[in-house]
C-alpha cells in the first residue's frame, strides 16, 4: 500500500490517524471502518476511487489502530465518533463528501447524515444498511451465547481476548464473521473458542493482511472497540427530528452475510429502509459475506465508482 499516504489530524483533542490518496482538489470520499477492521480494510476501494479522480480518506476511529485512545475509553459513544468525523472534515477544509460505511461504520454514517446532511453528497453502506438511532433488541430473541450479548458483559470479552494475542483475536473474528451463521457460543465456551486453531483464514484474506491488522490492534487493543459498537446504546439521543434522508444511497449486501439473519433485519431492509431512504439503490452479491469490500473488491469497486460517477457534479 505504498501509494497511500498517512498522517495525523488533531480533532477534539485527539490525534486521529488517516490514510489518504488522491488529489486535494478532487471530490472527497471518506471511508468508515467497522469491527474488527481499520483503515486498511478499505485499501482496494481507496486506490480504485483515487485512480478514477477522487480523493480517498480513511480514518481510524478514536481508540482504534494508530489513532489516540480517548482519556476514558469506557465513556466513548457513537456520537463522539460522529463529532470526530465533523471535526476532521472541518480540519481538512472539506465542505462536502461522499461517505462509505461498513458494519458499525454505517451507523456512524447514518447519524452523521441525519445531523449534518448539508455536508453529504451521497452515502454507500455495506454489511449494515442506513439505520437511524433506535434500540437494538437482537439479544432478546437469540441464545445467551450470542456474541454481542457476550461482548456486552463488562470484563467477559477482555478475559476471552486476553488469552490470545491481538493478531489471533482478529484472525478468529474474521473467520467467524465470514461465515453465514450468527456466531453463538455454547454455554461452556467463550466466543474465541468457537474457532479452532487449525481453521484456515478465508481465501481472500492473506497472512500479510492478518499481520497488518494484528499490528494495528496490538497498538490500540480492544478497550474502545468493545465500547463502540458493543456496549454503547444504539439509541443515543441526538436531537434527530426526522429519520428520513434524501441524499442518494447505495446499499451493498452480501447474501451470505450473517448479519442478515439478525432478528428483524430482513423485514427492515424490505420495508422500513425504503420508507426512510427514498433515493435508495440496493445491490445483492450472491457470494458476498460480511466483508464484501475485501472479499470481492473488483465487484464492489465497480459499484462504488458507478455510484460516484452518477451522483457527482458534472
Amino acid at each position: 500500500m505504498e501509494e497511500i499516504d498517512h498522517k495525523f489530524v488533531v480533532v477534539n483533542g485527539l490525534k486521529l490517524h488517516i490514510a489518504e490518496i488522491g488529489s486535494g482538489f478532487s471530490p472527497v470520499v471518506v471511508f468508515l471502518h467497522g469491527f474488527p477492521e481499520i483503515w486498511y480494510s478499505w485499501r482496494y476501494q481507496m486506490i480504485a476511487v483515487a485512480k478514477a479522480g477522487y480523493r480517498a480518506i480513511a480514518p481510524d476511529f478514536r481508540g482504534y489502530g494508530l489513532s489516540d485512545q480517548p482519556t476514558q475509553p469506557e465513556e466513548t459513544t457513537f456520537l463522539d465518533l460522529v463529532s470526530d468525523l465533523l471535526a476532521l472534515l472541518d480540519a481538512l477544509s472539506i465542505s462536502k463528501v461522499f461517505l462509505v460505511g461498513k458494519d458499525f461504520g454505517s451507523a456512524i454514517l447514518s447519524r452523521f447524515v441525519l445531523l449534518h446532511g448539508e455536508r453529504v453528497s451521497g452515502i454507500i453502506t455495506m454489511g449494515v444498511p442506513f439505520v437511524p438511532p433506535q434500540p437494538a433488541n437482537y439479544s432478546e430473541t437469540l441464545p445467551e451465547g450470542f456474541y454481542v450479548s457476550r461482548w456486552r458483559e463488562p470484563g467477559r470479552a477482555e478475559a476471552d481476548f486476553g488469552r490470545l494475542d491481538a493478531k489471533t483475536v482478529v484472525r478468529n473474528v474474521y473467520i467467524l464473521f465470514s461465515r453465514s451463521e450468527i456466531p453463538i457460543a455454547n454455554e461452556d465456551q467463550e466466543i474465541m473458542d468457537i474457532v479452532q486453531p487449525s481453521t484456515p483464514l478465508p481465501p481472500w484474506f492473506s497472512e500479510e493482511d492478518l499481520a497488518a491488522y494484528g499490528a494495528l490492534y496490538e497498538k490500540s487493543g480492544f478497550r474502545t472497540a468493545l465500547q463502540v459498537p458493543y456496549r454503547r446504546s444504539m439509541h443515543e439521543q441526538a436531537n434527530i427530528k426526522d429519520p428520513r434522508i434524501h441524499v442518494p444511497v447505495l446499499f451493498i449486501a452480501g447474501e451470505k452475510d450473517y448479519f442478515l439473519k439478525f432478528p428483524g433485519v430482513q423485514d427492515y431492509i424490505s420495508g422500513g429502509l425504503k420508507s426512510l431512504v427514498p433515493n435508495l439503490q440496493m445491490v445483492n452479491l450472491p457470494e458476498g459475506t460480511h466483508f464484501v469490500q475485501e472479499q470481492l473488491p473488483d465487484e464492489v469497486n465497480q459499484l462504488v465508482l458507478d455510484f460516484l460517477t452518477k451522483n457527482s457534479p458534472s
